[in-house]
C-alpha cells in the first residue's frame, strides 16, 4: 500500500490511474476504502489518491486521540498535496472530509485548482444563518463515542449512521460499508474533541478555487442548509444534485456522481 510521511505520521492511500493528481477525503468512519466505487471511472482521466486520514483504517488507533482534529487532519492533507509536487490539485472531500477540504482550500488556497465538496459537514454560524450553539453533530458524535467507548460498537456506530442518513440508515447499509465503519469505529473517541468550528460567511468568501457542491436527492436538510449557504457566498460555486442518493452518493448513485465531478473537473 503506498504512504507518504507527513508531520512524522505515514498517511497511507489507495492509487488509481496516471496523469495529474485527484485527492479524495473520507469522511467521519470512514477510510481510502469509501472511495473504492470511484477508483477505476476517475482513474480514467486522473492519478487518483484516496487518502486514510491519521488514525483511520489501516493506520493505528493511539491510547489517546488528542491529535484527531480538524486541524491535525487539515494540515496533513495540505502536506500530502506539497508533497505531491504537482502544483495546485484537484481536491474532493465528502462529509467531514468535505469540511477538511473547506478549511485546506481556506487555508492553503495555493495547494487547490479545483474543489468538490460533496455534502461538506459542520454547523453553520450566525453570519451563515445558523444559530447560536446549535451542537447538533457535536452531540451526536458524542453519543456515538459514548457508546462505542462502553463496548457497544454497533449501537454508536447506528447512533451516527442515524444522524447522517435518518431512521433505518445503519440497517440499510452494505456490509462492505459496515465493515469499513467497524474498522474505524474508535475513531469516534478522537472526534469528540474535533475542534471543529462552524462554516462563516468571511471563510467561505475567502474560496477561490472554482468548487462544485455535490447534493443527494434524498438527503438530511442539514446537508441541504450548508451547501444552500455555502453556494451563496462562495464565489462562481456551483452545484449538482445526485438523484436516487442520499449522504453517501458516490455509493447509493455512484454513475452519477463521478459524471458530474468528472464535468465539472473537466472545466476547471
Amino acid at each position: 500500500m503506498p504512504s507518504m510521511t507527513v508531520d512524522g505520521y505515514e498517511l497511507n492511500y489507495a492509487e488509481s490511474g496516471a496523469g495529474e493528481p485527484l485527492v479524495l477525503v473520507h469522511g467521519t468512519l470512514g477510510d481510502q476504502r469509501y472511495w473504492a466505487p470511484q477508483m477505476a471511472t476517475l482513474g480514467k482521466q486522473y492519478r487518483v489518491l484516496a487518502l486514510s486520514m491519521r488514525h483511520c483504517w489501516p493506520g493505528e488507533w493511539p491510547d489517546q486521540g488528542g491529535d484527531f482534529t480538524i486541524d491535525r487532519h487539515v494540515a496533513d492533507v495540505a502536506g500530502f498535496l506539497r508533497g505531491l509536487g504537482a502544483g495546485p490539485v484537484r481536491l474532493v472531500g465528502h462529509s467531514r472530509g468535505g469540511h477538511i477540504a473547506f478549511r485546506v482550500a481556506e487555508r492553503h488556497p495555493e495547494l487547490v485548482r479545483a474543489l468538490v465538496l460533496a455534502e461538506p459537514g459542520g454547523e453553520l454560524d450566525e453570519s451563515l444563518g445558523g444559530k447560536p450553539a446549535a451542537g447538533q453533530q457535536a452531540g451526536a458524535f458524542a453519543e456515538g463515542a459514548a457508546l462505542v467507548e462502553a463496548g457497544d460498537i454497533e449501537g454508536g456506530l447506528r447512533r451516527i449512521a442515524e444522524h447522517t442518513g435518518g431512521p433505518g440508515a445503519w440497517e440499510k447499509r452494505s456490509e462492505t460499508r459496515k465493515l469499513v465503519a467497524r474498522a474505524n469505529a474508535r475513531t469516534l473517541l478522537g472526534q469528540r474533541n474535533e475542534q471543529r468550528k462552524p462554516y462563516s460567511r468571511a471563510a467561505a468568501e475567502a474560496i477561490t478555487a472554482p468548487t462544485l457542491l455535490v447534493v443527494g436527492g434524498q438527503t438530511l436538510p442539514n446537508f441541504v442548509a450548508n451547501a444552500d449557504a455555502l453556494e451563496r457566498h462562495i464565489k462562481g460555486a456551483e452545484r449538482v444534485l445526485i438523484p436516487n442518493a442520499a449522504h453517501a452518493m458516490s455509493q447509493d448513485n455512484a454513475p452519477a456522481f463521478d459524471a458530474a465531478v468528472l464535468a465539472f473537473l473537466e472545466k476547471h
